[in-house]
């Protein structure tokens, strides 16, 4: 078994054995990767299977990463990166001035889904971290040399979703198995779809720059009002990006119990619609680019319920030379991949001295 840089083992190769399931419960994983359980819908439709194909686009990972990345062990486990794209192109450039295309993620999540696939701990990474950013292939057929010192988002914007699979697999040992990615448009579609996804906040939410404005009490979010409430800084906690993720972590939960309530496979025009708007919404790794594999890979995450998910954001400090970033607490990150790489749950010690879940955002949605 080889090495990385910091003496941790790399995985062994070769692909992961998946065990028979028990249940089929039909429900989401998360947020951004919640469209992936309306496509069990789509198989044997005809028209609509290939109408939805269409929908999808694709990355390589595996052919721009070639053998530059950790290996896979055969333990049935399943590790997924999830992004929410921020591109202001398009249909997105009502949330800012046009950036031709030059998407940011500003939301990151390593999905993490233990053997059996009944349990899953889920680590949100601070866009704001600064990492070592590794070399990475650009569209122009140029490799940018990475930089020892550079914001976690970034890898996104310079080198597209290969460069952020990269980047998180450097810095965690752990070879992510699938990529999903949800633009600001299509969220909002999603959640209308949905009907609307019902939280409870503790006090009112404000935020100008989100143009998010709560009541307190009970409130049932359209998908702009979901889409203010997990990009808002400024109406809660210290206005800084480590609340944003508790508030997102909070809607992820709020979302999983909404598609389990719903009824969703009782209404097939809402089933189709919502698996048009999803699909048109999504880009994947290129193993779950069509309907057929995205529909198995759904059907794998259906027994996890709210309450066998495990949340956390990255063990973050104040960065020492940006007060207005952060970094990574180097041993207790290592705790956090060290548990996913054994299949345990992630101990409470690693976050006990982080900055990242301890702001007062996560009281504030229920």
């Amino acid at each position: 078994m080889s090495e990385d840089s910091s003496g941790r083992g790399r995985r062994g190769a070769g692909r992961r054995r998946r065990k028979p399931q028990k249940r089929r419960r039909a429900l989401a994983i998360a947020a951004w990767s919640a469209a992936g359980v309306v496509l069990l819908g789509g198989a044997g439709l005809g028209y609509f299977y290939f109408k939805f194909n269409g929908n999808l686009k694709t990355v390589d990972i595996d052919q721009a990463l070639g053998t530059d990345r950790p290996q896979n062990v055969d333990n049935g486990s399943m590790d997924i990166l999830v992004l929410g794209s921020d591109s202001r192109g398009g249909a997105n450039s009502e949330y800012g001035a046009d950036d031709g295309g030059s998407a940011r993620s500003d939301t990151a999540m390593i999905i993490h889904l233990y053997d059996g696939h009944q349990k899953a701990s889920v680590v949100s990474i601070p866009r704001d971290t600064m990492v070592n950013r590794p070399s990475c292939a650009l569209k122009s057929g140029k490799t940018d040399p990475g930089s020892s010192r550079s914001q976690f988002n970034e890898s996104f914007t310079i080198g597209g979703a290969a460069c952020a699979v990269k980047t998180v697999e450097k810095m965690s040992g752990i070879r992510m198995d699938h990529y999903l990615e949800v633009d600001f448009t299509g969220f909002k579609k999603i959640i209308d779809n949905l009907g609307g996804v019902e939280v409870t906040t503790t006090k009112p939410i404000k935020d100008d720059y989100s143009h998010l404005d709560l009541a307190a009490g009970t409130n049932r979010l359209n998908g702009e009002q979901a889409l203010g409430l997990v990009r808002t800084r400024h109406g809660v906690g210290d206005g800084g990006d480590l609340g944003r993720i508790q508030l997102q972590q909070a809607f992820i939960k709020a979302l999983i119990k909404q598609v389990k309530g719903i009824g969703l496979f009782d209404n097939p025009k809402r089933l189709l619609d919502l698996a048009d708007t999803a699909t048109k919404a999504l880009t994947t790794d290129k193993a779950l680019g069509d309907v057929r594999s995205l529909m198995g890979f759904a059907q794998g995450l259906q027994g996890i319920d709210a309450q066998n998910m495990q949340m956390i954001t990255l063990p973050v400090t104040t960065d020492a030379r940006d007060p207005n970033r952060v970094a990574p607490l180097a041993k207790e990150s290592k705790m956090v991949w060290d548990a996913l790489l054994a299949e345990q749950p992630i101990p409470a010690e690693a976050t006990a001295n982080s900055t990242g879940d301890k702001g007062s955002a996560g009281a504030v949605v229920r």
